[in-house]
């Protein structure tokens, strides 16, 4: 699945504040090793983020509203959007969009063709998206799409050669980057943080009419 999937806003115009990435980082600049991840009021750091200040905003204009799931949504979606622009910068290097890098890294870790189908949902994209990256990836000699010999309706879709090791190229130098994102987690953060997230996200995904990209 995309990690640029915007999640809910839940609570208007404080999380779409929280969305804003024109603070000045250069679009590709990495996270400061050492920054904290705010983890709630109170918390160490959480007064100076930039969703500390929208919420105390908020809490003048409704005293009586319950702002902690602002805290919490509005805090994903602006990290969410400062590792976009973190993530981005290995794939841009190499020609790549996120999507795009979605679909090769799809055909990559599941090391098999892929119908058109398959691809949306392993990436969690609309059909009509994966028909749009996959025919600028063939165009690059990225994939290649064969008929099924079973099914002439049905098309198949591998990696090319070039493909791979575009692949190849780009995840070590990605997980290096994110390590060094993360660097300023301890590990018993990181083993906390991670499985929190995860039960966010099961439940999102599984609510009905889950956005597709």
């Amino acid at each position: 699945m995309r990690a640029t999937e915007d999640l809910p806003a839940g609570g208007g115009g404080p999380a779409e504040g929280a969305r804003r990435a024109d603070d000045g980082t250069p679009a590709g600049e990495a996270l400061p090793a050492g920054a904290e991840v705010p983890t709630g009021e109170g918390a160490p750091g959480a007064g100076q983020d930039t969703v500390a200040e929208v919420v105390r905003q908020w809490r003048a204009v409704y005293p009586g509203l319950d702002t902690g799931p602002m805290e919490i949504i509005g805090r994903i979606n602006r990290c969410a959007a400062l590792l976009q622009q973190a993530e981005d910068a290995p794939l841009g290097r190499a020609g790549l969009t996120r999507p795009e890098f979605d679909l090769l890294g799809a055909l990559r870790r599941t090391g098999r063709e892929l119908t058109p189908g398959e691809l949306a949902r392993e990436t969690f994209s609309s059909g009509a998206a994966v028909t749009k990256r996959l025919k600028q990836l063939g165009a690059r000699g990225l994939v290649e799409r064969r008929g099924d010999p079973r099914d002439r309706r049905v098309a198949r879709v591998r990696l090319t050669g070039a493909g791979q090791d575009t692949v190849d190229g780009v995840m070590p130098a990605q997980l290096a980057h994110e390590s060094a994102v993360l660097s300023g987690l301890g590990g018993a953060a990181r083993g906390e943080l991670a499985p929190l997230l995860a039960e966010l996200l099961g439940r999102l995904e599984g609510r009905p009419g889950a956005p597709r990209t």
